[in-house]
């Protein structure tokens, strides 16, 4: 099942950004991970959250979240964080497929 890696991100140095998002998207390229939004428009809709900047990526499951989390490829995009931004980092479990024959979660 996929999980789903949400950041909301508050900007310290643009250069250091730059950095620390060119080596956290090889790490999530190289752990099966993909972008399904980086840094776009952001609309509340309802409630108080008011996030700066987010970005979400997809894995193929929790173990490889997980795996890419704490691996030395992420630790090296780490080393530029602090100076580049503040974060608050969260995984998601994704919801089961459907299998389509059958039309029951997690059948396929």
């Amino acid at each position: 099942m996929a999980t789903y890696l949400i950041s909301d991100i508050t900007v310290r140095d643009r250069t250091a950004v730059e950095i620390y998002r060119t080596r956290a998207a090889e790490a999530i390229h190289t752990y099966g991970g993909r972008y399904l939004a980086r840094l776009g428009e952001v609309q509340v809709l309802e409630g108080s959250w008011n996030p700066n900047m987010i970005v979400i990526a997809e894995f193929p499951n929790l173990e490889q979240a997980r795996s890419w989390y704490r691996s030395p490829e992420y630790a090296f995009a780490l080393e530029a964080r602090d100076t580049a931004l503040s974060r608050n980092l969260i995984l998601v479990g994704g919801v089961p497929t459907v299998n389509s024959d059958s039309g029951i979660c997690g059948a396929g």
